[in-house]
This record gives C-alpha cells, sequence and structure tokens, in this order.
C-alpha cells in the first residue's frame, strides 16, 4: 500500500470544474420534482398571507348569514367593496405617488376641498388619533387626502399632520373618484376605509362616534395578516 503525503495536492480529473460536487454533471437539467416542489412551497407561503384575509372579509363582509355574536359594524358597508383602480397621482407637497399606494396598508381617506374647512380639520383630527391609537399597528394603516381644488394650507398640514399623504384631486384622479358610492358622496365630509387589497369598503359619517372607527380597525387588522 502507498502512503499519501498529508500536504499532497490531489490531481484534478481532466474537464472537471473546480470546487464541483464530485459525480455532479455540469449543466444538467433541473430535476422536475424538485422544482414541482419549490412551486408548491411558494404558493403555500403566498396562501399563509392572503388566504385568511380574503376568508375573514367574505365571512364578515360577504356572507350576511354568519357573523359572530354581537358583532356589529359601525361604518356604513360599501356593498360590495369597490376595487379602486390603480393610479400615480401628484402630491400637494410636490413629486407623485407610485400608481399601488392605495394596497398593502389599511387607509382611512378623507375627499374634500383642498383649502380643509372646519368639517375636514375635524376629520383629518379623528383620523390621526385613530391611528395613534392603534399603538404598535399603526404603520399598518396610512392617511389619505384627496383635495380637490386649489387654496391648500400646505404649513397647517405639515404642522399638524406630518403623516398625512395629502394628494390633488384633479382629472387624473377622476376614475378614483367615481368610485365613491352616491350614498356616500365626495365632500360630504366622511372617512373612507380602503382594505390592503385596494377595495373601498366602509364610510363614516361626519357623526360617527371615532370609538366605532377605531373597533373596526382593531378587528380587521387582528383578523387580517395583510397590510
Amino acid at each position: 500500500m502507498t502512503a499519501t503525503h498529508p500536504n499532497a495536492r490531489t490531481t484534478p480529473t481532466p474537464g472537471a470544474t473546480p470546487g464541483a460536487t464530485p459525480g455532479a454533471t455540469p449543466g444538467a437539467t433541473p430535476d422536475p420534482a424538485h422544482t414541482r416542489r419549490q412551486r408548491r412551497l411558494f404558493l403555500g407561503l403566498a396562501a399563509l398571507f392572503f388566504v385568511p384575509v380574503l376568508v375573514a372579509f367574505y365571512l364578515y363582509y360577504g356572507h350576511h348569514d354568519w357573523h359572530p355574536a354581537g358583532h356589529v359594524n359601525k361604518g356604513d358597508l360599501i356593498d360590495p367593496a369597490r376595487p379602486l383602480p390603480a393610479l400615480a397621482l401628484e402630491r400637494l407637497d410636490g413629486g407623485r405617488t407610485a400608481a399601488n399606494w392605495l394596497t398593502g396598508k389599511w387607509t382611512l381617506l378623507y375627499v374634500g376641498a383642498a383649502s380643509c374647512a372646519e368639517g375636514c380639520r375635524h376629520d383629518l383630527y379623528v383620523s390621526r388619533q385613530v391611528r395613534l391609537l392603534l399603538n404598535k399597528d399603526l404603520d399598518r394603516v396610512q392617511r389619505v387626502f384627496l383635495a380637490t381644488g386649489e387654496g391648500a394650507d400646505l404649513a397647517f398640514l405639515r404642522t399638524e399632520h406630518p403623516d398625512l399623504i395629502a394628494v390633488r384631486a384633479d382629472a387624473a384622479a377622476a376614475p378614483l373618484l367615481a368610485e365613491i358610492p352616491a350614498t356616500a358622496p365626495v365632500g360630504s365630509d366622511r372617512i373612507y376605509l380602503i382594505d390592503p387589497l385596494g377595495n373601498l369598503m366602509m364610510s363614516y359619517a361626519p357623526d360617527a362616534d371615532p370609538k366605532g372607527l377605531l373597533e373596526d380597525l382593531k378587528r380587521l387588522l387582528k383578523l387580517s395578516h395583510v397590510g
């Protein structure tokens, strides 16, 4: 038997790729079974995130014969929910939103005159306080002011509502405004709730109790793994 010196180098097999696993065939076709397993894993992970929120919306808002005991929506349900168009809109402070800016988070939307009179300021205050009261979940909710006309008080908006996304309701926003139901018209000082999939689903009248909006949001955030 011939002993191999510890520092001796192994002579590579001609044509072999350095560092390649012995027996592996360079350029081999991926195993179809492995590819299928990877695809099933991806689909399973996607379902983990999206199925719970879809089931929750169906049970709470689509299936009228099923509700948890004592459950009452505090807002006015928009039935069926209205998918909102993907639009890049001009921001009042400059720049534009992304086209998908109304997805990925829950959205509290206010639509009204850019000058923001008393009713507007009240609703912006309500939406701000409700969001703050969500505590650790506040980053899952965004606030939007869709401003019609001119005369926006940018100093007021920056000082009192630094987190607010204020956009211009110009001609480019017309497809979005068209989805506001006639029963909750634009300019009625309502707060609208949009789910993380971009669906307009509820609205709250100017005299609605802010505690009701907070309760609805907490319930939806608890049920949802999206947004």
